[in-house]
């Protein structure tokens, strides 16, 4: 009787074994297959706008000359001044004008050189400097700042230290929309391969979103901004 439950248990156990292990192979083919008969299409959605930049930084840099140190601080208030009061005058408010200390330079003083033969001992350099929201209003007084000019204001450009710079800030108001063009458009190009692949889109696997960058529009139109996002997209595939 002994032997007999002995050898049903080990016939069973024999059964259980090669049950499990049918099952198991079984899954594991199901798993492979699945995943050979997984398709998927992976595209790109580009969004790309143009805004104006809605703040502009204008630093106006001049120099003064002199071989009297106090009659060149006198020359740099008065050439301050009168620049201040042109850019009142055209509209600018007082809050957005702002001054930097002077930077003087003794010629006899610096030990490299050729400045025995300097006109003037002393040289200053002044900026003024206008952050406004007015973009457009700062630009007009701009295009109006060669009247200065003639009045002995000698103006200084193209110093990497004082550009025109122009912000755009509103981005995390534009984003949404360009999120959404740049996720309609991946989605159109899905369509497209799909349709010509003979195959029916499927719902998104996975999607990722790039940065945005903002560059200007061109170099003579500093004060337009490109801003851009692209979309990576994955969808799946079916017959």
């Amino acid at each position: 009787m002994l032997d007999s439950s002995k050898i049903n248990a080990f016939i069973l156990g024999v059964f259980l074994f090669l049950g499990l292990s049918t099952l198991g192979y079984l899954l594991g083919d199901a798993a492979i297959k699945f995943k050979e008969y997984e398709r998927t299409v992976t595209v790109k959605g580009l969004s790309e706008r143009e805004y104006s930049a809605d703040i502009v930084i204008w630093p106006i840099q001049f120099s003064e000359a002199s071989n009297n140190i106090e009659e060149l601080y006198v020359s740099i208030d008065s050439s301050t001044k009168k620049i201040r009061a042109f850019l009142k005058k055209s509209g600018i408010k007082d809050d957005e004008i702002s001054f930097t200390t002077p930077s003087i330079t003794d010629r006899s003083a610096q030990q490299y050189g050729n400045q025995a033969g300097a006109e003037f001992r002393y040289a200053a350099i002044q900026a003024v400097t206008v952050y406004s929201k007015n973009v457009e209003s700062v630009r007009g007084v701009m295009a109006n700042l060669s009247k200065l000019g003639r009045e002995g204001i000698v103006f200084i450009g193209d110093d990497y230290l004082y550009r025109t710079e122009y912000i755009f800030t509103r981005l995390n108001e534009v984003k949404p929309e360009m999120i959404e063009e740049a996720t309609r458009k991946a989605r159109e190009v899905a369509e497209k391969f799909a349709s010509d692949s003979k195959s029916t889109l499927g719902k998104i696997k996975k999607a990722s979103q790039g940065q945005f960058s903002i560059g200007v529009r061109d170099n003579n139109n500093p004060h337009i901004k490109k801003v851009r996002v692209v979309s990576t997209v994955v969808y799946y595939l079916s017959d």
